[in-house]
């Protein structure tokens, strides 16, 4: 399901300026099915009983596939990493801090072969964020994120459908809730309007016409 989903995203990703580099050689979706290999090869049970897999990741590719990709490295990474937490959603698995793919040039590959290199890594900070449409991440802490129009919100959004204070992630128990404002064209989250909602990964929240996906 996860990999769907990074396949759809890619088609968009490729449209136009990239369109030329996907003709030939190594194609994105294997390296997204291979970084899905690396997490069920690599997990493994933690304490709690909880199935933990890499959050590191490392892509080595030839030097030819690297310079095809170097233009949207960055794009690539995000939809990688993306289709790293799909696919842990999918099959349960918890990452013990935030999840990294890293593209890094391998001159001793063939084009079209690459290998991948995944390990557990325990994050510094808090693994909660804010995924904002430009793949930004605003990291989740102790205090309130406030969202609105104001230059003062952690999250501004330029959108005259968005109230100045809109709405608040605020930490509920060992995660975070989002709340409603009161704003004057509401929230939703997952297609549904909401004043106040218990956040879970995965989690689409809607604000005006922007959309933010809640990672965890």
């Amino acid at each position: 399901m996860g990999l769907k989903g990074f396949e759809r995203r890619l088609e968009r990703l490729v449209e136009g300026t990239f369109s030329k580099a996907f003709r030939s050689g190594l194609q994105p979706v294997e390296i997204g099915r291979k970084i899905t290999r690396a997490l069920d090869d690599g997990r493994t049970v933690g304490v709690d009983g909880a199935r933990v897999v890499p959050n590191e990741i490392d892509v080595f590719v030839a030097s030819a596939d690297f310079d095809r990709f170097e233009a949207f490295a960055d794009a690539l990474s995000r939809e990688l990493v993306d289709a790293a937490r799909a696919h842990a959603r999918d099959e349960g698995y918890h990452f013990l801090g935030p999840v990294s793919v890293e593209l890094v040039e391998d001159t001793k590959l063939t084009t079209g072969n690459l290998q991948v290199e995944a390990r557990i890594a325990a994050g510094a900070g808090t693994n909660h964020a804010l995924v904002l449409p430009d793949g930004h991440r605003v990291g989740l802490g102790e205090k309130p994120t406030s969202i609105g129009r104001l230059s003062e919100c952690d999250v501004t959004l330029n959108d005259p459908r968005v109230s100045r204070r809109h709405a608040e992630v605020q930490p509920d128990y060992g995660g975070y809730k989002l709340v409603d404002l009161g704003s004057m064209n509401g929230t939703t989250v997952n297609g549904v309007r909401v004043r106040e909602h218990v956040l879970v990964d995965g989690d689409e929240i809607v604000i005006g016409s922007t959309v933010i996906r809640y990672e965890a």
